[in-house]
């Protein structure tokens, strides 16, 4: 990839929520640049909902959006209400859960319509852009489909012809809205590692809402737990992830165990969480 914008995203007290409901509630949450930051928490707790509001893909009722670094000279203070939808998409791209499939498109030409914020408005030239395309074609191993119609695919490779196309845009920020969903233990493997290159080796400010803990202990830098639409705590994976708290959060024992320097995270059947609480019981 190209050298690109070294970019944080900082989101102040953002409430959002649908029509009168309010489903998150005065939200702080920042993304560093060459950190990736892990959004968790029960279903239904607003994760994927901030996430695209950080995206500037659902309307905010109160609270700010900022990009600090955002341009060449690594200074600006940019707020992103003030951008247009073109010089954003410049900075910031997301692979949201769900993507139409679209009918006919080789592999390639869904890969270039990440490029469409880097064209010209009149002419549509974009000298780098097929060196992008064939960066992001192999950074997610599917420079081999290139030419294959993207309606021939199955899930897990189509999402990683999304992701591509969201890695062809070269923005200093990436948000993923549960990329590893509908791809096997492998391209999982492979999907984290990619996470923590384009943060540790090109400054990428990655944001990343996840499902499986074990995961998010293992690629995060930072985390953020929400739930019921509030933040209840963010810090590093150790800070966060431990037992009292995702117990309490989930609703159910978790047993938090360190492994080779990870988190191990799991959560415990009900006869064990009992005799557990029988013995601390008996010890007090």
């Amino acid at each position: 990839m190209t050298a690109l914008p070294t970019t944080a995203l900082t989101a102040s007290g953002l409430t959002l929520g649908y029509g009168p409901l309010t489903v998150v509630h005065d939200a702080d949450l920042s993304v560093g640049a060459g950190r990736v930051r892990a959004l968790v928490g029960p279903n239904g707790s607003g994760k994927s909902t901030l996430l695209r509001a950080m995206a500037r893909l659902h309307a905010t009722t109160a609270g700010s959006l900022r990009l600090v670094g955002a341009d060449a000279d690594g200074g600006s203070d940019i707020d992103c209400a003030a951008l247009s939808a073109r010089e954003f998409a410049t900075r910031l791209a997301m692979l949201t859960q769900q993507r139409p499939t679209p009918a006919g498109m080789s592999v390639r030409e869904v890969v270039a319509l990440g490029r469409h914020p880097h064209r010209s408005r009149f002419l549509g030239t974009d000298a780098h852009g097929p060196a992008a395309i064939e960066r992001a074609l192999h950074l997610t191993g599917i420079a081999d489909l290139a030419d294959r119609k993207v309606d021939e695919l199955s899930g897990g490779q189509t999402q990683r012809v999304w992701l591509a196309s969201c890695l062809a845009q070269e923005t200093g920020v990436l948000l993923l809205d549960e990329p590893t969903n509908h791809l096997d233990l492998r391209y999982q493997s492979e999907l984290l590692d990619l996470i923590r290159d384009l943060a540790d080796d090109h400054g990428v400010a990655v944001g990343v809402v996840l499902h499986d803990l074990n995961q998010a202990a293992a690629v995060a830098d930072d985390v953020t737990l929400l739930v019921d639409g509030r933040v209840v705590a963010s810090g590093t994976p150790a800070a966060v992830l431990t037992e009292a708290r995702l117990s309490a959060a989930y609703g159910v024992g978790i047993e938090v165990r360190p492994q080779d320097g990870v988190l191990q995270i799991r959560p415990l059947p009900k006869c064990l969480t009992r005799h557990r609480l029988e013995a601390s019981a008996l010890s007090a």
